[in-house]
């Protein structure tokens, strides 16, 4: 009994966030990855007018509530959204991913983690209730939650504007022609939807955290995301429903499991409920999303192994002429490109969007370094070999899923394997020491990562131009025709997943081989969703966007020594990637694509072909003319 009021207020809360992401993806069909760092913006938005600037507390709650929240929301919805509404979900995906990293490496740089925050103190003390302890902070969260579910039902069912958001719902085309606006509509929705996450953000704040922190407070808003999946993203009953079966077991847990296992399962109990309400998402919610942009010519085998021996000996070549520090980078840019050719496999070319290369990187690094003494053929073998196996293992659960649902599936995945296996098996800021096979010298090593690199790459492209290639094509068009030709689409998909977690583990252990050592810290989920958003953002579909992606990522430090650091923003990169990975609602193909576009135009005008419309970007067409 005494663990049912905490159940309950974590319910609430999770209901409030739930029910601005079910509001927002309903009205405007993008589900807003970035809902929760609006929440924790909003927070911490909050905290500085409420602590920092010495505002009363109910005034800066309105103020954040009522004013900054709402224009928030409409200006996200009119610079960002409006232009992915006929976008396809990839690229819906991608940018909302986009704004999660911006908002939150935003607020890093506004607020510095470094710097203890404790959120105001709202409502104080506490009283009894049938022998059980009710914080009357418990009370005002109940009630702002039950007015919050009154008046959101009586906005749907008896407002003008409710209706016809309905309406813009069930028939965007019909509703314009009865007189409606779509997108005034879509821009009402978010801005409740941002109002909700201002709601959910600081009402954790005042009873959850003992002190401000933005990644936890992002995460504990993203829990919301699990009670809207039970929902199907439209059903605000059933979401706040799975809101309180997520709270209560949260809160009994803590009475009930021992501490030994709350300390790991706890955590991620909203996550494993997410988890489990996607797999039973019904086939008729699913949709695909497409990556890499338009179809470029195929790499012929002679071009791919010729590219190969260039790419060695250049390595070679530049590794004779770095000095030592800038050598270390060079050699994790080429061990991250080998991870990035992984996606370039599974979601560039299939199609089928991971959000958890990086948690198949830590295991192949794992697993190098602990198997055959940490240095020998057989760690690198198992490094792809165990991998690819919990690849085809997560691939035949979550199959069925695709679009939005697969990247949820996939981030929950990473999310529970950092708590559940790298924290414990290297625990928290632990260690773990990996080998190097054959060779010790700096210079030898990374000659060995870049023919692994090229090996993989060559080996990618010859299945793209394979019978496999093209049935992973098919899959990303259209599984239903496959379906409908006697193509094993469930083969497919799991072959693609299998062999791209073995590449990414590969990638891992050659990446901890040339550090020496890794820690859990660098295969984290968000590091996954960094990882996912550069390739993106340099192109997913092609090789040199992968190795250029590799290397902007191993760069971090540097970029951050030499400009994060003198402007005082604590991640720069994370700042940049997030900045980036928004604007592909303009340019889905990414940097790769551009590039690619230019040589496309340049190549149809020496051959005096006249290139289509499609050939030529506006942004080409004026730069080649200037």
């Amino acid at each position: 009994m005494a663990y049912l009021p905490v159940g309950i207020v974590l319910g609430c809360i999770y209901a409030l966030s739930a029910s601005g992401l079910v509001v927002t993806y309903l009205t405007s069909g993008i589900f807003n990855f970035g809902h929760g760092a609006m929440g924790m913006f909003m927070a911490f938005l909050y905290w500085q007018l409420a602590v920092g600037w010495g505002v009363p507390w109910p005034l800066a709650m309105l103020i954040v509530l009522l004013v900054v929240a709402p224009l928030f929301g409409a200006a996200i919805e009119r610079s960002l959204m409006r232009q992915l509404y006929n976008a396809s979900l990839a690229v819906q995906l991608v940018v909302t991913l986009g704004l999660l990293l911006f908002l939150l490496y935003l607020a890093d740089g506004i607020w510095a983690p470094t710097i203890t925050r404790r959120p105001p103190d709202i409502v104080p003390g506490n009283f009894h209730l049938f022998g059980v302890s009710v914080t009357w902070y418990d009370v005002l969260v109940l009630a702002v939650s039950v007015a919050a579910a009154l008046l959101l039902t009586a906005f749907f069912t008896r407002t003008r504007a409710g209706i016809t958001m309905r309406a813009v719902v069930d028939d965007r085309e019909l509703a314009a022609r009865a007189g409606a606006s779509p997108d005034r509509t879509a821009q009402l929705s978010w801005v409740l939807g941002s109002f909700l996450a201002g709601l959910a953000g600081i009402m954790i704040v005042g009873g959850r955290l003992q002190q401000l922190d933005q990644l936890n407070l992002t995460i504990l808003v993203i829990y919301g995301y699990a009670a809207a999946v039970v929902g199907r993203l439209r059903n605000l009953r059933l979401t706040v429903v799975g809101a309180m079966i997520i709270g209560l077991a949260q809160a009994y847990a803590v009475g009930y499991l021992p501490v030994n296992l709350l300390t790991n399962l706890g955590p991620v109990i909203p996550i494993i409920v997410l988890f489990v309400a996607l797999l039973f998402i019904p086939h008729g919610r699913l949709a695909t999303a497409r990556f890499g942009g338009k179809t470029r010519r195929l790499t012929g085998l002679p071009l791919s192994l010729g590219g190969a021996a260039a790419f060695v000996l250049g390595a070679w070549v530049v590794s004779g002429l770095l000095s030592g520090g800038d050598m270390i980078y060079f050699g994790r840019g080429l061990a991250f490109g080998i991870v990035f050719l992984s996606l370039v496999l599974l979601t560039g070319y299939g199609g089928q969007v991971s959000a958890a290369q990086m948690t198949f990187a830590g295991l192949g690094a794992f697993f190098m370094g602990k198997l055959f003494g940490g240095d020998s053929i057989g760690g690198l073998v198992a490094a792809f070999v165990v991998p690819a196996a919990a690849g085809a293992v997560l691939a035949m659960i979550v199959l069925r899923l695709r679009g939005i649902y697969l990247a949820l599936a996939t981030v929950a995945f990473a999310y529970m394997m950092d708590n559940l296996f790298f924290n414990k098996q290297l625990g928290v800021g632990g260690i773990l020491k990996v080998g190097r096979f054959a060779v010790d010298s700096q210079r030898a090593f990374v000659v060995e990562i870049a023919v692994v690199f090229a090996v993989c790459a060559v080996a990618i492209l010859a299945l793209k131009r394979g019978e496999f290639g093209r049935r992973l094509a098919a899959v990303n068009d259209s599984e239903v025709a496959c379906a409908s030709l006697g193509m094993s689409v469930t083969g497919t998909k799991v072959m693609a997943f299998t062999l791209a977690a073995g590449v990414a583990g590969l990638g891992g252990a050659l990446f901890g081989g040339w550090q020496h050592v890794v820690s859990p810290n660098e295969f984290s989920w968000l590091v996954s969703l960094t990882v996912l958003l550069i390739i993106a953002i340099g192109g997913l579909n092609t090789v040199a966007g992968a190795f250029f992606a590799a290397l902007f990522f191993a760069l971090g430090p540097v970029i951050q020594q030499h400009l994060g650091d003198p402007l005082g923003i604590p991640n720069l990169q994370g700042l940049l990637v997030g900045l980036g990975a928004v604007s592909l609602g303009r340019n889905p193909g990414g940097i790769a694509g551009y590039l690619a576009d230019a040589g496309e135009w340049l190549r149809a005008r020496r051959s005096h072909a006249p290139p289509t419309q499609e050939q030529v970007p506006e942004e080409v067409r004026v730069r080649v003319a200037g």
